[in-house]
């Protein structure tokens, strides 16, 4: 099983928002690692830093909160698949080209669902409910988060 997020849920998980006890309660409900792409840590860092900066987190939380992300790769909690970013965009071409215009999909969301095909994940993890259905719409079983806990 390869279980794939997007931001939205990594954000959760390690910064601090409305979301973030039902993150840590589905993550440890799953006895799968969280597998993650280069993308995924580029934005969740930069994720971090712009809210620090924004002041939506406190200063130095967005060091701290990666650290937290560093000790579970260490743990293997979370590891990172190689994906090949050409055959990544063309996936997101194909799934743009097939659910934007019916339904607005934002790049990086689907980037992430692209990324996600690309690892053979099984199911996807986000707070996103558009991005959501896209990741079923790409094959991938999606946990509705208002029934997480």
């Amino acid at each position: 099983m390869v279980i794939a997020a997007d931001t939205s849920f990594l954000f959760s998980l390690y910064g601090n928002d409305e979301h973030t006890s039902t993150a840590i309660r589905l993550l440890r409900a799953r006895k799968h690692a969280l597998s993650l792409t280069t993308l995924n840590e580029f934005e969740l860092a930069n994720a971090l830093r712009f809210s620090e900066f924004k002041s939506f987190l406190p200063p130095g939380s967005a060091a701290s909160s990666w650290d937290n992300f560093l000790e579970d790769k260490r743990q293997e909690r979370v590891i990172t698949l190689q994906c090949n970013l050409s055959q990544v965009l063309e996936e997101a071409m194909r799934l743009s080209e097939r659910w934007t215009l019916e339904a607005g999909h934002r790049s990086f969301d689907i980037l992430h669902v692209a990324s996600g095909v690309m690892m053979q994940a099984t199911h996807f993890l986000t707070f996103d409910k558009n991005q959501a259905r896209l990741a079923r719409k790409a094959g991938m079983q999606v946990p509705r988060m208002n029934d997480v806990g």
